[in-house]
């Protein structure tokens, strides 16, 4: 993915991370992520190819084009399709905000957790929409931490949460961008815009939820930028360390934790 810094690092911690959130959320964001046999779609901001292998397994007969900026990440990325043994996906470094291809190169264009990290998401979009083919659809998906809610109740958990935001947002990135999905796509210019949220909901009595969405995806993201988060002063050792306790009590015996995704999908 084209990014100013991807605020939660590279480090392998974050790698299996993003895997443990792709599995938890394969059907919930792609259970209607479908596309017709003999078609080509671009995956822009592809990372190390977590979203890549469900899209090749669900869309067997589509060839994808899947590029991101970091080598690292698409040497991760060929790895794992190569493990899976799909034979319908290839991988390119590339810039989101300079498209090497040329215009109406693409059927369809998937995005996936990438505009929330970009200074130019509109830029992004009016780049994509170039390469995409007249008629052709583009499937956005990402992520709103205000819409983050959660018991026990606590002000603390609360405040760490806002200080990814507040991070991502100095880093010139947006981590509320989930609700901006309509408008920006329509001033982009696409049209048909449709957008469904994706409701996540944990409890004890859904503990692969608890596990793998509470746990491994969102407690596991906070913890993941504490460092930045300490050095930026946005928040003091002591007060961090009790709003992370207090956030890890929402995967608790009663706890319960909620979270929305936004999936939008519109046409060139």
């Amino acid at each position: 993915m084209s990014t100013i810094g991807y605020v939660h690092g590279y480090s392998e911690s974050e790698y299996t991370r993003m895997r443990d959130q792709s599995k938890t959320l394969a059907e919930l964001l792609h259970f209607d992520t479908r596309y017709p046999a003999d078609t080509h779609v671009l995956e822009a901001g592809c990372g190390i190819g977590a979203q890549t292998v469900i899209l090749a397994r669900n869309n067997p007969k589509t060839y994808f084009t899947c590029i991101d900026i970091a080598p690292n990440s698409i040497a991760h990325a060929r790895q794992t399709v190569a493990a899976h043994g799909f034979k319908n996906v290839s991988f390119q470094v590339a810039d989101i905000l300079n498209l090497p291809f040329a215009d109406e190169s693409f059927d369809h264009v998937f995005v996936c957790f990438v505009l929330e990290h970009l200074n130019q998401p509109m830029h992004a979009l009016q780049n994509l929409k170039r390469v995409l083919k007249s008629g052709g659809s583009i499937t956005v998906i990402e992520g709103d931490h205000g819409s983050t809610f959660f018991y026990p109740r606590s002000e603390l958990a609360q405040r760490t949460i806002q200080c990814l935001v507040e991070l991502q947002a100095h880093m010139g990135g947006n981590a509320l961008i989930g609700r901006e999905l309509y408008p920006l796509l329509t001033r982009a210019g696409f049209r048909q815009v449709t957008v469904s949220p994706r409701f996540v909901y944990a409890d004890p009595s859904r503990p692969e939820w608890v596990d793998g969405f509470t746990e491994k995806t969102f407690i596991a993201m906070i913890e993941g930028v504490r460092e930045p988060v300490l050095q930026s002063g946005i928040i003091d050792k002591h007060t961090w360390e009790q709003g992370i306790a207090e956030l890890k009590a929402t995967a608790g015996p009663d706890g319960v934790f909620c979270y929305t995704f936004f999936k939008a999908l519109a046409y060139k």
